[in-house]
């Protein structure tokens, strides 16, 4: 198995264990938008894992759809696990937040 592989197989491994992890609160809502950032997608995109999200001027339309239908080693999220108005949130904080102001 060359590096780049290897990379990949411990990012997908990444990947599958911070969504089994990252849970809502026992009423099953999220607290807030930046709750959600820290638990799930921080776990990745803030760890050298996947690509940083904020200062690349995202179109909050493409997040979203990355988001609900997943992306190579990036799982899928249904509305029943993050909200549309919570992800609009998140979408909202991740295209308006300057490079690493949300580590």
């Amino acid at each position: 198995m060359n590096g780049l592989s290897v990379f990949r197989l411990l990012a997908i491994t990444a990947t599958f264990v911070a969504a089994g992890n990252a849970q809502a609160d026992s009423s099953g809502k999220w607290q807030s938008s930046q709750e959600v950032y820290n638990k799930v997608c921080a776990y990745c995109h803030e760890a050298n894992v996947a690509p940083v999200l904020t200062g690349r001027n995202l179109i909050p339309q493409y997040i979203q759809v990355i988001v609900r239908n997943g992306n190579r080693a990036m799982p899928s999220f249904r509305e029943s696990e993050i909200s549309d108005a919570t992800l609009a949130g998140v979408i909202k904080l991740v295209s308006t937040s300057a490079p690493g102001a949300l580590k």
